[in-house]
């Protein structure tokens, strides 16, 4: 069963913390994801295995954690993803797959004292802005505009809302427009065959971001989910190569 806090901001949120030692390995889901999917679920079974400190949690609004989805916004989910990182004890490695790796990014940039590194998979910087509104003709804007939400087909299901509010926030949260530094290595792994996330968006971020040691993997074939026995292996190689260089 899954433990749970409050953020400042007053939502609960759900977390599994697997102890060990650090430097802990934390792992941010995507839009609309969960903590149980595949990627969390590996990366803890090999935390366990290595004796090392793991942490999986929700943003508020998605799987085990309280709120509604469509009250949330990039930035009330980087808030909870800064909430849950202080459950584990001095700096971490972030795992942030597709909106965790925009999520990763920002708290690799906010809170340099807190991320020892970074490994992003399929990473979607700037989403709401370059995906979602970038690719609403008139009709949805003007829809947007005049109910608030307008819903998006969605390949893992039902449609997705995509409210008004997360594309205006968004826009203060884009990573692609302004200076990204880190001060940790970086490993962003990328399939080609992935619909969601374009291989231009992960040149894009790697051309970008600066680093003392950022490197972009791409796979050929691999797609969005990232989830095949390779990739899950590839993953895990990638967070044991950032841990070896702290």
């Amino acid at each position: 069963m899954s433990e749970r806090i409050t953020t400042a901001q007053g939502r609960e949120i759900a977390y599994h913390l697997t102890p060990g030692a650090g430097p802990a390995v934390v792992f941010l889901g995507g839009f609309r994801s969960d903590m149980s999917g595949t990627k969390a679920l590996h990366l803890e079974a090999w935390a366990r295995s290595a004796g090392r400190a793991f942490l999986r949690f929700d943003y508020s609004g998605h799987g085990e954690s309280g709120g509604v989805f469509e009250d949330g916004t990039i930035g009330d989910w980087a808030e909870d993803a800064s909430a849950a990182l202080d459950l584990v004890e001095g700096p971490a490695v972030l795992v942030g797959s597709s909106m965790g790796g925009w999520i990763s990014c920002l708290l690799g940039r906010d809170r340099p004292g807190k991320v020892a590194g970074l490994v992003t998979i399929a990473a979607a910087p700037d989403f709401t802005e370059d995906g979602y509104w970038a690719g609403f003709d008139a009709a949805q804007r003007a829809a947007l505009e005049r109910e608030g939400v307008v819903h998006v087909p969605s390949d893992y299901g039902a449609p997705y809302p995509i409210t008004a509010r997360l594309i205006a926030e968004g826009r203060r949260r884009l990573v692609l427009r302004s200076p990204l530094r880190f001060g940790c290595p970086v490993r962003m792994l990328q399939g080609t065959a992935d619909t969601a996330v374009s291989t231009e968006t992960a040149l894009r971020l790697l051309d970008h971001a600066e680093a003392p040691d950022i490197r972009l993997t791409l796979v050929k074939g691999a797609d969005h989910r990232f989830s095949a026995p390779a990739e899950l292996a590839l993953i895990e190689r990638s967070v044991i190569d950032v841990l070896d260089l702290i």
